[in-house]
C-alpha cells in the first residue's frame, strides 16, 4: 500500500493554548514497522509531531477541519466538547484523548469526566495511554465502520453546546475563597 492509499488520521488537538505533548509523542512513536498511514494534525500550541509524512498546521479554517473530518478515516481528538461534536457530526465514532490538569495540558478535569460520560454512552472510545491509543487507532484503520456514528445518537449536540455553556459560565466566575468553619467558640458567641 501506497502512502496516497494508505487510510488517514485526523488528529485535532482545538486551540486551547496549553501544551498537548503527550500526544505529539505518542504520533511520533508510531511503529516503524506498522503499515504507513497518512497523519494530518491540527496541533494548534502544541509543537507539531517529529514524524516523516506528518502533514501538520497549527490551526485550520473550521470549514477546511470540516471536510478533512469527514474524508478521514480514523479521527483522533482531545476531550473538548467542540471537538467531539464536529467529528460526530461527520459520522466519526472519534478516538478521544482528553487533556490532563496534572500534566499541565488544561486547568481542569472537565474532558476528562465529559469523555468518560460519553464512552459511557457508547459516543466515543478513550486512548488513555500509549498502548491504547496504537491499539484504538490500528483497530480503526483495520476495520474504519466499526468507528462509524450511527443515527439515533441522541441530542449530542444539545448535550454538548449545554455542557460548554455550564463549563464556559463556571470558567467565567471569579474565584471565591472557600467559607471556613468558625471557631467553636466564634458560634457560641454568634449564636447569642
Amino acid at each position: 500500500m501506497t502512502a496516497a492509499q494508505a487510510p488517514g488520521v485526523l488528529v485535532t488537538v482545538g486551540t486551547d493554548h496549553h501544551p498537548f505533548d503527550r500526544l505529539m509523542t505518542w504520533i511520533e512513536q508510531w511503529p516503524a514497522d506498522a503499515p504507513e498511514v497518512r497523519w494530518t494534525v491540527q496541533h494548534g500550541s502544541t509543537r507539531a509531531p517529529a514524524a516523516p509524512g506528518v502533514r501538520a498546521a497549527a490551526m485550520m479554517p473550521h470549514d477546511e477541519l470540516l471536510a478533512a473530518l469527514a474524508e478521514a478515516a480514523v479521527v483522533v481528538c482531545q476531550g473538548g466538547p467542540g471537538s467531539v461534536m464536529d467529528a460526530r457530526g461527520a459520522g466519526k465514532v472519534p478516538i478521544v484523548v482528553p487533556r490532563r490538569p496534572e500534566l499541565g495540558e488544561h486547568v481542569d478535569d472537565h474532558q476528562v469526566l465529559f469523555a468518560r460520560r460519553l464512552e459511557g454512552a457508547g459516543l466515543i472510545r478513550i486512548a488513555a495511554g500509549a498502548g491504547e491509543f496504537r491499539e484504538l487507532v490500528t483497530a480503526a484503520l483495520r476495520d474504519p465502520g466499526a468507528f462509524a456514528a450511527r443515527d439515533g445518537a441522541g441530542d449530542l449536540p444539545g448535550t454538548v453546546a449545554r455542557f460548554d455553556s455550564l463549563v464556559g459560565e463556571l470558567m467565567s466566575r471569579p474565584a471565591r475563597r472557600p467559607l471556613l468553619p468558625l471557631p467553636r467558640r466564634a458560634r457560641r458567641e454568634s449564636a447569642r
